[in-house]
Formats: structure tokens, sequence, C-alpha cells
């Protein structure tokens, strides 16, 4: 049997920017992106505080150190810049791995700077993707 957890969140992450015309996905800073294990082209679900909107895509890399967090393609109509965001994404795994699971969270401040990271033991499963 195959369950699914959580595998990695970005709480209260600050819109930074929003590009219609872009083709689709969301630009995550590299290095915050990096902080919870979330790999390029990555499936997430995101929430947005602001307007209760949610809705799946999968990640771009933005530049390291930039702090961007940008809806792109038909996302950006379900965010504004300001907006606060949960990012999140799950792994499937077997209830052994599941059992010494634990998600990889990151805090951000409202510019987008980790202020806290909850990073539990990582379970074999996450150990093969680091």
């Amino acid at each position: 049997m195959q369950l699914t957890l959580l595998k990695s969140k970005l709480h209260r992450a600050t819109v930074t920017g929003a590009s219609v015309d872009y083709t689709g996905s969301m630009t995550i800073s590299e290095d915050i992106a990096e902080a919870v294990g979330l790999l390029r082209y990555e499936r997430i679900l995101v929430s947005n505080m602001a307007n209760g909107a949610r809705f799946e895509t999968y990640v771009i890399y933005g530049p390291r150190g930039t702090g961007v967090i940008e809806l792109n393609g038909a996302t950006a109509h379900l965010g504004a810049v300001g907006d606060r965001l949960t990012i999140m994404n799950f792994a499937q795994m077997t209830a052994e791995e599941a059992a010494h699971h634990r998600p990889r969270v990151a805090i951000l401040d409202e510019s987008n700077n980790i202020v806290r990271c909850e990073a539990g033991v990582l379970s074999r499963f996450e150990e093969m993707f680091a």
C-alpha cells in the first residue's frame, strides 16, 4: 500500500510577481526551493491565504537569493503581488517509510526570507532524492 504524505511546505510565501503571458508554472527562488527539497518541475499544490484559491502547478527555479515567488500563466489570475501563499507538495511512500517521515517546512517572512525551518528526520525515500 502506498500512502501520500506532505513532503515539503513553504508557509506564508509572499507573491513577488505575476506573469499571465508566461507558459505556466510557479517561479521560486532556487535557495528557498532547495531549503525544503522542492525539485525543478515538481508538482505543487498552492493555497492563497488572501482569496482562498487553491491550484496545482509545477516549480521552476528563479535566481538564487532573490526571494522570487512568481505566479505564471493562468495561475497569475489566482493571486496578486503581496498575497501570502502556502506551497506544498506530497510524496508517496510505504507505511514503513511513512512511520519515519518528517516533512521539510520553511516559514517565510514578508520578504521571503526563511525565518524558521522544521526539517525532521528524512525518510529513506527523501534520502534517495536528496
